[in-house]
């Protein structure tokens, strides 16, 4: 019975990727829009520093300011 559930799932699986494949358009990414104007491109550095440093950067800001800002763990009071 398994076996017959498992090649069901596939067969919806596949007709539906199938589907959706054969029903999507091209993005047409290549017509430029009127009063399109791009600018100029990034360069490596540019595109690494924006995508890859950044994020972590403001990652390791965020993180920071939680560690140093953290309330919950108080030294006990020693009496």
């Amino acid at each position: 019975m398994d076996k017959k559930n498992a090649l069901r799932a596939g067969a919806v699986a596949a007709g539906t990727t199938l589907m959706m494949l054969l029903m999507s358009s091209p993005a047409l990414a290549l017509t430029r829009d009127d009063g399109d104007d791009p600018g100029p491109g990034l360069s490596v550095i540019d595109t690494i520093g924006l995508f890859v440093v950044a994020p972590i950067a403001l990652f390791a800001i965020i993180a920071g300011l939680v560690m140093v800002l953290d309330k919950s763990r108080k030294a006990p009071k020693k009496a």
